[in-house]
């Protein structure tokens, strides 16, 4: 008898392909894969698609597990997804930097370097100051083949050596690449750095009107009805299909390890696990936005704090009832001493105080995310193209195997399918030689 997924739709017995897992380097799988006419399930073992993407309501509030950010810049975003159904909402340019004592706007890279050098905070002189908007305008200029080349380090070390005055490495670029690296200690390559770096210079930081979970479910919703099966564990994989937990065996011509890099590891022993860095989200719900605008706010002091945000500024519908909804995040595994996440929450709402320059004791604590394996560390030498190509017949993707970006989660996905597909003498998806910044 076929086998049915959830909506009861009766599916092909012997697929072409098995995608195991369902978040984004996986759906983008699936999809390069029907594409081109192939029969594809993708078997999820939890109840949703978006792995470590996800958008959850609570109490009105929409809240994001892990990162809300995208980048305008991400070449891929534009090639794999509808960008305006996405409604994305971009942020103010530059950020707000608090050290100090002071809150000062700095790094909009729309401002042309005079106009920067004229900008008031404790960046240096206005010569430090438009060193720092040519140096933003270079990397922008500079092909990504170019960054690439460039001699490895971490990104820490590359900062103190290209000759910027410590006040801007400490009162900009080190703040910003922490947040946007998720890496606090900066011991990411600098290539990475460099490439991050790019497409904040080129692009803008936003968010999706629906929550970052709007990302794969615009992907899932391209699929043919019924391709994703929802809670189906897998067991082992091989060449020629899966084993699961209670659905048998599912045989295939080609199978595409999708899953986190965890569960990958454990599928194909002796595949590459790689360090992570964690994430934790605190959600604020305020009477009114301490801001009025849709700008990060980084904090430059090291006191815990990486970034905060309020998100409502960005898109009304984010938070309840009128309210503002405030995400602030933490890095590291042990940012706080208070013995847990949720202990931790009245020394970050203090330390918010600090940076919004306002009584944040009437706020209400929503909720704290805590993710331990949110972003993928990238120490160098760091190899942006790790084979998906295990054996003629097994394939593995995601982020882990190119950056640990949507970007590099939305090309490993399509490099996977590239090599299904070239064995099993079908066309190539287009693109792949590109960068995946």
């Amino acid at each position: 008898m076929p086998a049915h997924d959830l909506t009861g739709r009766a599916r092909t017995a012997h697929p072409d392909a098995v995608v195991v897992g369902a978040g984004v380097a996986g759906l983008t799988a699936a999809a390069a894969l029907t594409a081109q006419g192939l029969d594809v399930q993708v078997l999820e073992a939890t109840e949703r698609v978006g792995g470590r993407m996800a958008t959850r309501e609570l109490d009105g509030f929409r809240l994001d597990h892990g990162g809300h950010l995208l980048n305008t810049a991400y070449p891929e975003l534009g090639r794999r997804l509808d960008l305006d159904r996405l409604e994305l909402r971009p942020l103010s340019p530059g950020v707000l930097v608090h050290s100090g004592g002071r809150t000062y706007r700095a790094g909009d890279p729309q401002l042309t370097p005079a106009r920067q050098a004229a900008t008031r905070g404790p960046l240096g002189t206005p010569l430090d100051k438009a060193r720092l908007a040519s140096a933003l305008s270079r990397i922008a200029a500079t092909p990504a083949h170019r960054l690439l080349a460039r001699p490895e380090t971490t990104a820490a070390r590359a900062l103190a050596d290209r000759g910027l005055p410590a006040r801007t490495v400490d009162g900009f670029l080190r703040p910003l690449l922490a947040a946007l690296l998720a890496d606090p200690a900066l011991g990411t390559s600098s290539r990475v750095a460099d490439l991050v770096l790019r497409s904040y210079a080129l692009g803008r930081l936003c968010l999706p009107a629906a929550g970052i979970g709007a990302v794969p479910a615009q992907l899932a919703a391209r699929l043919p009805e019924g391709t994703v099966r929802f809670g189906v564990e897998v067991t082992s994989v091989g060449t020629d299909g899966v084993e699961t937990a209670a659905h048998g065996r599912v045989r295939a011509r080609a199978v595409v390890v999708a899953t986190d890099a965890a569960t990958a590891s454990t599928l194909v022993p002796g595949l590459r696990q790689p360090g992570f860095h964690p994430v934790t989200t605190y959600y604020h719900a305020a009477g009114s936005s301490p801001l009025g605008e849709a700008v990060l706010l980084l904090d430059a002091e090291r006191g815990g704090v990486s970034h905060s945000l309020v998100l409502s500024d960005a898109d009304p519908s984010y938070a309840a009832d009128g309210r503002a909804l405030i995400a602030t995040t933490v890095l590291g595994r042990r940012a706080f001493d208070s013995g847990g996440p949720a202990g931790d929450e009245p020394a970050v709402r203090r330390r918010l105080a600090e940076l919004y320059g306002t009584d944040t004791s009437g706020w209400e604590f929503l909720t704290v995310r805590h993710v331990s394996d949110a972003v993928v560390a990238m120490p160098p030498p760091h190899h942006f193209r790790r084979s998906v190509r295990l054996l003629a017949g097994l394939y593995v993707c995601g982020d882990h195997r190119d950056t640990g970006t949507v970007q590099g989660a939305l090309v490993s996905g399509r490099r996977a399918a590239t090599a299904v597909l070239k064995d099993l003498g079908l066309r190539a998806v287009p693109g792949v030689a590109e960068a995946a910044a």
